[in-house]
């Protein structure tokens, strides 16, 4: 049994990662989070010491390094922009870590990362849970095995609706969240070169704060993207099934269906990467370049290969007056 910290216990993916600890049979001893409702914890870890402030949190896990029942890994579910420095903490800690995606914003962060883990001879590594997907795993090995010029056709849609909290929150400011490809779309993106292969161009034809679409030419596929979290886009059948997301894969004009099987993959990253077998963060630098070249791009417009929702009106800002 390994003892874990977990910072960002108060957050959204939090629970998953308090669930593969304990379903890997391992123990989190201590958990941090700026925010205080955590009762969560009860149900699992009703014994886990939480601290509100980053130097509580230290002195405690500084102290504990120093005992003879010592952390041996760090888990973040923090925001986005913090990832980079909670990741060298728990490096220098003496830890290894497990980071949610995306994993940095950008690609430089990963060689600072990098040299950490040589000197500290400790690992990190992403949740890029998308890879664990029978489905996909499948796919992969389809394509491996297929003819070896085949170029694939895909289209890649998700919408998954927010309100207006989000523009206020962090996740609406691109600075900390890495804007609507980085923070909704990064997994989609490392799937899709992990599956296809190496980028070979990136277009942006459509950019604003609540959505992106562009094309993405890999080795092996053509693929059109369209990311939302506009309610406004969502397809007639998805608002009257009073569903708030829509999500589809087609590759050459066929529906690819991966929307099961998601609940676990959390649980099998923990069992990969406490196996020696996860993803270190070297892996996620293609889907990091992917996201970073996106940021920084400037929207073509509607010319070339686009997505048909491409098209769809900009919508005002909810915050503009």
């Amino acid at each position: 049994m390994k003892n874990f910290a977990l910072i960002g216990v108060a957050g959204y993916i939090a629970p998953r990662h308090i669930k593969a600890i304990q379903d890997t049979g391992n123990n989190l001893m201590v958990a941090m989070d700026k925010f205080d409702c955590v009762g969560r914890l009860d149900s699992s870890f009703p014994d886990c010491s939480f601290f509100t402030e980053n130097e509580q949190f230290d002195r405690y896990c500084t102290k504990q390094m120093h005992s003879d029942n010592p952390l041996s890994w760090v888990s973040i579910c923090t925001p986005n922009y913090t990832h980079d420095s909670y990741i060298r903490y728990g490096l220098r800690l003496g830890c290894n870590v497990i980071c949610e995606k995306p994993l940095v914003l950008n690609p430089y962060n990963i060689d600072n990362l990098l040299e950490i883990e040589q000197s500290t001879g400790h690992q990190a590594y992403n949740i890029l849970q998308l890879r664990l997907h029978p489905a996909i795993v499948a796919l992969k090995k389809k394509v491996q095995e297929g003819p070896k010029d085949r170029v694939y056709d895909v289209d890649l849609t998700y919408i998954t609706a927010r309100g207006k909290w989000y523009y206020a929150s962090w996740k609406g400011n691109e600075s900390k969240s890495g804007g609507i490809a980085t923070n909704i779309g990064v997994h989609f993106y490392d799937m899709l070169q992990w599956v296809f292969g190496p980028v070979k161009e990136n277009i942006v034809h459509v950019m604003s704060f609540d959505r992106v679409a562009g094309y993405l030419e890999l080795e092996k596929a053509r693929v059109r993207y369209f990311l939302s979290i506009n309610a406004d886009c969502l397809p007639e059948n998805a608002v009257e099934g009073e569903k708030r997301t829509y999500r589809t894969l087609t590759i050459d004009g066929e529906t690819f269906e991966f929307s099961g099987g998601f609940t676990e993959l959390h649980t099998e990253s923990y069992k990969q990467i406490l196996a020696g077998n996860g993803f270190r963060i070297a892996e996620a630098r293609p889907c990091i370049e992917i996201v970073s070249t996106i940021r920084h791009a400037t929207p073509i417009g509607l010319k070339g290969e686009y997505h048909p929702l491409a098209k769809l009106p900009l919508s005002p800002h909810p915050f503009t007056v």
